[in-house]
């Protein structure tokens, strides 16, 4: 959303935040009945974590016959990290490279930890195959090293001349591309020559470098691409000459020293954003042309198969409408061979592919109301539709084109799981690849000879297998067992489904307190996000905030979620409900819940409470203000409170411009109906939020006070969206518990 959550749904977002040490309810009713250990907020968030460890930096070797990925040797301070390979057939596993030897290669992390989204919340990818499998780059953030993996010989490629972002390999193997003060750069791997394949970068005017915006909202991961021949590179030239600059004042300086950030907000300025090739053989870069419309978005480019042609997808504002331009990449002459419309607005996705007979490609749609897969032809022709049904595909995770199959994720088997799949490109054939009830993610490398499958459920932090393209297991990667949680008598969640007041079927989840009793009432903690592109209810780990709610149900409260209309999961038709007014859908679907929750005999009615970040700040304030007969108690975190201080891309998508559409905006949010406050509302947010910025708690404070109406605020110096540093989150979680045992 509006803030962080989109990718993996709020459950994710919040096991980033760690909750710590909560004090001791006053009241026997609140005294845990469980026979086991009880959690606390302290235990659930050190170490060694109660959610275990994964595997680092599983990446496949550029043949797909070897998984590489690192291991820890030794614990605490002595702990250093080895370099070892599996072998996909048979699972066996070797060292590749010791930890003397690797820690003498690496470069060294001199950066500061940041709490920025957009591109400050991906890690980069620690290290690259060469396309031939003999060398290894390795990144840090102001250096790139490399190691030829036969002689276990390192060099450094680059160092100290500013931060290095965004490093490829060419795929010829030659060279190795990065980003640099806002330009493109090369460095020749036979000499280690470094030359400008841009010129002219700026802060205001970004070559092969993204902004904020656009990877926050449209999740693109990278400006610039190789040409498959690696003869050329393509890349965004980014103007952000006209956008908004937002101060992010640091108050912990004496100074109060501010950062300026490029922030679009909603109906302001975007960048203009234009598409470039670059030859490696010199001479000006060439302009692809993308229509004489500046104020649109360019979500992706890919190339095609021949090196010759590049794939542009461009957005219009409203973002109603997707083209799918071919361009030619020496006379930037283009053409449209797809346009995908819709009335509400469109999801673009990474699913576009090209087959290597260059004459086809894979695409994705929402428009029977879910995603699903189409095969074209490159005169823009529907040539087949792979996969069908009343639910939707959440990701293509390979293609193996010589068997013609391709293997996707999906919901086909409940909205609550996660279960993959393949399909023939003629769309017979569908088969389920993975089992185990729960949310499964695969892996696969090109040619599909294995699958790593990272599976989790409710009551089940993920682990690691790798497996056959059948879905058979060749080997346990990390098993990833956590004897631990076996001695706290964790309670199952039970999934259930609330009608709304319309027949909408809604899913959602209780969480009961050990020993419950039905004839005894008890207190309800609902957790919400509410918003597009998450999904609270699904069976899969919950991570910190699972264990958190855990922990609350052992002090005798009932954790219930429920997924309203406009969350993930259940097709794009399920969204469109959110459509020019944000909170009301929502919050109407919150209420049927609360309904229903009122309806069950162990309910205390009168003592039912409401928590969310961020999306989930956002519907706490509606539900706290509007819902006040509901509600008793509400906490938010980083709350949108005012959709014309969010930023333009994500905002638009869904209120349209404020210009065309005053009332929904004023209508959605929730400082509207402030006045109205009837119970208890603690809200926390940092001061250095770069995603949802601190005005948006300003704001609403401002109203409260002239309605003269108190909440408590808790306002963390410079930290940003999630709080993310350990002494703040403890803190904040401190508190926030207190705050729910003494008013609830």
């Amino acid at each position: 959303m509006a803030c962080y959550c989109r990718v993996s749904c709020f459950r994710v977002f919040l096991a980033a935040l760690f909750f710590y040490e909560c004090f001791a309810p006053s009241s026997a009713a609140q005294q845990p009945a469980s026979a086991g250990k009880t959690l606390t907020v302290e235990r659930i968030y050190s170490q060694p974590s109660l959610s275990g460890r994964l595997t680092r930096g599983l990446v496949w070797t550029p043949n797909g016959q070897q998984l590489s990925y690192f291991e820890t040797k030794g614990a605490g301070k002595e702990a250093k990290a080895e370099l070892w390979v599996m072998d996909a057939a048979s699972g066996e596993r070797r060292l590749l490279v010791a930890a003397d030897k690797l820690e003498s290669i690496l470069p060294a992390d001199t950066s500061r930890p940041t709490q920025a989204t957009g591109l400050g919340r991906r890690a980069p990818s620690q290290y690259q195959w060469a396309p031939d499998g003999a060398g290894i780059l390795f990144q840090g953030p102001t250096a790139l090293a490399w190691l030829d993996v036969k002689s276990q010989t390192g060099r450094t490629l680059v160092s100290g001349k500013g931060t290095i972002a965004d490093p490829k390999i060419s795929p010829d193997g030659r060279f190795v591309s990065f980003v640099r003060d806002h330009n493109v750069w090369l460095v020749n791997l036979s000499d280690a020559k470094e030359r400008a394949i841009t010129q002219g970068g700026t802060e205001e005017i970004r070559k092969g470098e993204l902004d904020w915006v656009y990877p926050e909202e449209l999740e693109i991961k990278t400006a610039y691409w190789w040409s498959p021949d690696s003869s050329a590179i393509a890349y965004l030239e980014m103007d952000e000459r006209k956008v908004t600059q937002y101060p992010l004042v640091d108050f912990s300086s004496p100074g109060g020293e501010a950062e300026m950030e490029r922030y679009p907000v909603a109906g302001s300025a975007n960048p203009i954003v234009r598409v470039f090739v670059g030859s490696l053989d010199g001479g000006d870069p060439r302009p692809m042309d993308t229509g004489t419309e500046t104020d649109i978005y360019i979500p992706r480019v890919n190339w095609l198969t021949d090196s010759k042609h590049l794939a542009i997808q461009r957005l219009n504002r409203a973002q109603t409408t997707l083209d799918l331009l071919v361009a030619d990449a020496q006379t930037g002459r283009t053409r449209v061979i797809l346009s995908e419309t819709d009335p509400f607005w469109i999801n673009v996705s990474d699913d576009l592919h090209f087959l290597n007979d260059g004459k086809r490609f894979i695409w994705s749609s929402e428009r029977s109301g879910y995603r699903h897969l189409y095969l074209y032809d490159l005169d823009g022709k529907q040539l087949g539709q792979l996969t069908n049904g009343e639910w939707e595909v959440t990701s293509v995770n390979g293609i193996d084109e010589a068997k013609g199959l391709v293997y996707f994720t999906s919901t086909a088997k409940s909205p609550l799981q996660r279960q993959v799949y393949v399909v023939h490109t003629d769309g017979s054939g569908q088969m389920q690849v993975t089992f185990g009830e729960g949310t499964h993610g695969a892996d696969i490398p090109n040619g599909a000879g294995a699958i790593v499958d990272t599976y989790s459920n409710s009551m089940t932090p993920p682990r690691q297998e790798l497996l056959r393209p059948d879905g058979k297991k060749i080997a346990m990667i990390n098993e990833n067992k956590v004897e631990e949680l076996a001695d706290y008598h964790l309670s199952p969640p039970e999934f259930l489904s609330v009608t709304s007041r319309d027949g909408m079927k809604l899913n959602a989840e209780m969480i009961k307190p050990p020993g419950f009793h039905s004839e005894k009432k008890y207190p309800v903690l609902v957790c919400t996000y509410g918003g597009p592109h998450a999904q609270v209810v699904r069976n899969g780990w919950g991570g910190a905030n699972f264990l958190w709610h855990q922990l609350m149900a052992q002090k005798s409260y009932i954790i219930f979620l429920l997924d309203n209309r406009g969350s993930a999961g259940r097709g794009h038709a399920f969204e469109t409900s959110l459509h020019l007014r944000l909170g009301e859908q929502e919050l109407s679907d919150q209420r049927d819940g609360v309904k229903y929750l009122k309806s069950l005999p162990y309910v205390d009615a009168n003592r039912i409470g409401i928590w969310g970040w961020s999306y989930g700040g956002h519907m706490t304030l509606h539900a706290m203000f509007e819902a006040g007969d509901d509600f008793k108690v509400g906490f938010a975190g980083g709350p949108v409170t005012d959709w014309r201080y969010y930023d333009s891309i994500y905002t638009e998508r869904y209120l349209g411009l404020p210009q065309k559409n005053e009332k929904g905006y004023q209508d959605s949010s929730p400082v509207k109906y402030a006045a109205q406050l009837k119970g208890k509302l603690l809200i926390a947010h940092g001061t250095g939020d770069d995603n949802v910025h601190f005005a948006n708690t300003l704001s609403v404070i401002n109203d409260l006070i002239e309605a003269g109406k108190y909440v408590e605020v808790l306002a963390f110096p410079g930290r940003g969206h999630g709080v993310s540093d350990p002494p703040a989150r403890r803190v904040l979680m401190q508190r926030v518990t207190q705050f729910f045992l003494d008013n609830l």
